[in-house]
């Protein structure tokens, strides 16, 4: 994939994800005054970590820990529920609260993580919602909306996925423009 992602300023990036029912891995390499980030975030054996350095060397971000590995379950419920259609069986379905809505919940760790999603009428992925743990803007810890936006999609290897993605806190409130952070659009996809 590749895009932007919201670093103060919006910076452009390339990314290589791989994503399982149990766990995800996303490294990227973003430009700050024309240097390489490189770093990932990740989940897996139950822990959420993020690491990126400057140059590959000199570190800028490092976190773990229990507020990181709850927001990276979010994460995953969330990436798990749109890009990952042999992992649908691992969640409990649900309506939704409109006619269009559905929700996905998965025991990540020890919390069950919900997923709202909405569909078009001719059954396209439009938005997911989710109620992901995290500090928006420097908030306390706690849980806030997150939203995905569909804009577009593109079939790989005969399964049709959301393609052209934004995402951010603050999602369906009026905060919603200055919480988006990341927009991208995937442009190769594998399932083994």
């Amino acid at each position: 994939m590749h895009g932007h992602i919201k670093l103060r300023t919006w910076r452009t990036f390339r990314a290589r994800q791989v994503l399982a029912p149990r766990g995800f891995i996303w490294a990227a390499t973003a430009r700050v005054a024309l240097l390489p980030v490189t770093g990932f975030d990740r989940y897996s054996s139950g822990t959420g970590q993020m690491r990126w350095r400057l140059l590959g060397l000199i570190p800028v971000m490092s976190a773990s820990g229990a507020e990181v590995t709850r927001s990276a379950a979010g994460r995953l419920a969330g990436e798990a529920t749109c890009w990952l259609p042999t992992g649908f069986s691992a969640a409990s379905w649900a309506p939704g609260p409109e006619a269009d809505t559905a929700v996905a919940t998965r025991l990540i760790g020890d919390t069950d993580e919900a997923v709202q999603v909405r569909v078009a009428p001719d059954g396209r992925l439009v938005e997911a919602l989710l109620r992901r743990w995290g500090n928006p803007d420097g908030q306390p810890f706690d849980r806030y909306p997150f939203g995905i936006a569909f804009d577009a999609e593109r079939t790989f290897g005969g399964v049709t996925l959301p393609s052209v993605i934004r995402a951010g806190w603050w999602w369906g409130t009026p905060r919603q423009d200055d919480g988006e952070f990341f927009r991208a659009e995937i442009t190769q996809a594998l399932f083994r």
